[in-house]
């Protein structure tokens, strides 16, 4: 695909402000809403496999995850459409050109490649169930381009937000009352947005972030290299002081709500062995503790953000292993072990109806989920690596972020 993006008018190097009342285009509120439904419909396949076993091609989770593809596709579909045939000048000019003919925002494109990879995916999936059965692992060929597709819309709707969040800034001082309410707004939407993409990047490695892992260090490798990249390029690209915060206040918050929500509905196992007899849904688990380095890392931004990138990123990489470790280990131990975390609010005791519930391990760590000190100082000390390296590349995919207009 050829794409060519001319430089739109500016004045002193700067968009040419519009005098027109500025508002939020429908569009980026239908692709948070679609990011929305993406990331829940896929937690609820996720406790929908751990409940129930097999699911069809238009079984309950999947027609939610597919309403966000229509939407997201639809809406920026028609948004491209809009600018290509009814759109004024100042819009294209402000716009990606693609095979020479069409206008779209950046995010619009993320929005429908994304949709056309989820809808795809179905019925490679069902194919692919038809012919294997049940998955075994979350990142099956069709679930890694079901995943894809989210991740674009999500990415889409980060991103468009960011562009109408930069455009406002350059339209006339004279509606300044409306453009604060309205940057209010689109800083929550930003946030929203990134909090769905941050649960979508937690679930692809949630096989691997349990609390069965939380004495291991390859939960923490795990951790450093991939949330950093998203948190620090989520600060970056908005410059609210609290950035990383709200994102990671969205996980959380969407985390709990179908922890506390889904196990409300009944549910039984229809795929053998069933070792485990349930009655309801069981659900999928308490979200790690990001919240707490978040608040840290935020607030040393706002402290030394006079720095550069390269000194940031060894402050902010440090600081996030360091709290996350602290607090995560700790709390591992609660959630394994605590009966006082075998309840509907921590949710530990929620259990696979394929595994025995008598199993020795359920609430202790065994021999194989420890590691000796050496091992463990080993693994941090590569977690603080890729702690760091995460954390430049995040601070330089945000600094892009920030910049972008289209």
């Amino acid at each position: 695909m050829e794409t060519t993006m001319g430089p739109p008018p500016t004045v002193g190097g700067r968009v040419v402000p519009l005098n027109a009342s500025p508002d939020i285009p429908i569009y980026i509120y239908a692709t948070v809403f679609a990011s929305f439904c993406v990331i829940t419909g896929l937690i609820w396949d996720i406790c929908w496999h751990m409940s129930i076993g097999r699911d069809g091609l238009l079984s309950p989770p999947h027609l939610v995850i597919y309403l966000g593809a229509v939407v997201a596709g639809l809406f920026s579909g028609f948004e491209i459409l809009r600018k290509t045939f009814w759109g004024n000048n100042l819009e294209k000019a402000a716009s990606v050109k693609i095979w020479g003919f069409f206008y779209s925002s950046l995010g619009s494109l993320f929005c429908v490649w994304g949709a056309l990879a989820m809808l795809t995916s179905a019925p490679f999936d069902d194919w692919w169930h038809n012919t294997y059965g049940l998955d075994v692992t979350i990142l099956s060929p069709p679930h890694t381009v079901l995943i894809l597709g989210i991740i674009g819309i999500q990415f889409g709707a980060m991103i468009s937000v960011i562009a109408v969040k930069n455009q406002l800034k350059l339209r006339s001082t004279k509606f300044f009352d409306k453009k604060k309410a309205l940057d209010k707004t689109l800083f929550w939407l930003f946030a929203l947005s990134a909090g769905f993409l941050l649960t979508i990047w937690y679930t692809l490695l949630s096989e691997e972030l349990g609390r069965m892992r939380m004495h291991r260090s390859i939960l923490y490798i795990f951790s450093s290299a991939a949330f950093p990249v998203l948190l620090m390029a989520v600060g970056k690209a908005v410059r609210h002081k609290w950035a990383i915060t709200a994102a990671t206040g969205v996980y959380t918050s969407l985390m709990l709500l179908t922890l506390w929500t889904i196990p409300l509905f009944p549910a039984e196992p229809k795929l053998g062995p069933i070792l485990n007899h349930i009655d309801h849904y069981q659900g999928f688990q308490f979200p790690l503790l990001l919240i707490i380095p978040a608040i840290s890392v935020d607030f040393l931004r706002h402290r030394y953000g006079y720095m550069n990138d390269w000194k940031l990123t060894v402050i902010l990489g440090t600081a996030f292993l360091l709290v996350f470790f602290l607090f995560q280990w700790f709390f591992g131990s609660f959630l394994m072990e605590s009966p006082y975390a075998r309840n509907w609010f921590f949710g530990s005791h929620y259990w696979y109806f394929g595994n025995s519930p008598d199993w020795e391990y359920r609430y202790k760590f065994g021999p194989w989920m420890v590691e000796t000190t050496p091992e463990l100082l080993k693994g941090l000390g590569i977690a603080l690596i890729a702690s760091l390296i995460s954390t430049r590349i995040g601070l330089a995919w945000g600094n892009w972020m920030h910049k972008i207009q289209r």
